[in-house]
């Protein structure tokens, strides 16, 4: 059995069938196959100058299942959300997801798991700070990843 790559950017292990990081490069691939990856989860813009180029392709070819959902990270949405949480709810595991940094999949999970799987906010949110914590009281520049992880009025 193969060993999580944790010299990858932001890796980080959620759960038996769902790990996480920062942009993926080219060797990443075979290593994601090798763990049993079955599905990918792209929240990266494919004209961030760190994207792996024709990444679908490449896990297609390896015979994981990939789903790209394009967040821009000043305008992430709900219909972003609801895509990211469809794939990784009904879609094949285990499941990787990334971004460029792991920000982006920190907060889409943090959100899951407070708002989706009964977990603790604060487990929730110790999870999400491993990676960033969007405040946007130190970075104006964040706020709509501060409003898009508050918490939703019924």
């Amino acid at each position: 059995m193969e060993t999580d790559p944790a010299d990858i950017r932001g890796w980080q292990r959620l759960s038996g069938d769902v790990t996480t990081s920062g942009r993926l490069e080219e060797h990443d691939v075979a290593r994601l196959a090798a763990l049993g990856v079955k599905q990918v989860v792209n929240l990266a813009l494919d004209s961030h100058p760190e994207a792996l180029a024709d990444e679908a392709g490449r896990f297609g070819a390896e015979g994981i299942a990939y789903t790209h959902i394009p967040v821009p990270f000043d305008a992430p949405a709900e219909a972003h959300f609801e895509a990211f949480r469809a794939a990784v709810e009904a879609g094949p595991k285990p499941v990787h997801v990334h971004c460029i940094m792991n920000w982006r999949v920190s907060a889409f999970f943090y959100r899951l798991h407070r708002d989706f799987q009964g977990m603790p906010e604060a487990e929730a949110r110790a999870l999400m700070a491993q990676q960033w914590v969007p405040d946007a009281a130190d970075k104006p520049e964040w706020q709509a990843w501060a409003e898009f992880i508050a918490p939703k009025a019924d």
